[in-house]
């Protein structure tokens, strides 16, 4: 079995503005996570990101700015000699309907538990928010709160 290292997107992966990102020029990679990502990789974990993408739902972008955002990442990342194994993101809002997938809920890390062939004890959830932390607890993952636009030293914390 492997072990992987989840992490929400905005606020973690990239800059948290306090609002939506609705522009593409408006995704900027916190430069912790280049260091952070070498050093996950270093120690043989997998990299897989969770995120919820309510705006979506509510007519605020499509999923083609998602879309392009990842992209974005995905290039960065590559530049650096990093990759991504995965990027699963909800669409939806619960002001519009219930779905399984949203963190809190964990229906997405256990997509990727099922799919990489992960041993959740060996696994790890990073997020800014209390649903990030819940939604790993439901899928058997120890989760971690971290500020908003963390430190390098407050992510490497996580790591076991």
């Amino acid at each position: 079995m492997n072990k992987a290292v989840f992490l929400d997107r905005d606020g973690v992966v990239n800059k948290e503005l306090g609002d939506y990102i609705l522009r593409y020029e408006e995704f900027e990679i916190l430069p912790e996570l280049i260091p952070f990502l070498y050093e996950v990789r270093k120690r043989g974990f997998k990299v897989i990101i969770i995120t919820n993408q309510a705006g979506i739902a509510k007519g605020l972008y499509d999923h083609a700015l998602v879309d392009a955002c990842h992209a974005f990442l995905t290039e960065e990342l590559a530049g650096h000699g990093l990759i991504l194994d995965e990027i699963y993101y909800c669409p939806h809002h619960p002001d519009f309907g219930e779905c399984l997938c949203r963190k809190p809920k964990s229906l997405l890390i256990e997509k990727a538990l099922a799919r990489f062939d992960l041993d959740p004890s060996q696994c790890l959830m990073i997020g800014d928010k209390d649903r990030d932390v819940e939604a790993a607890e439901g899928a058997g993952v120890k989760g971690f709160r971290v500020s908003p636009n963390p430190t390098l030293e407050q992510l490497l914390a996580c790591l076991p």
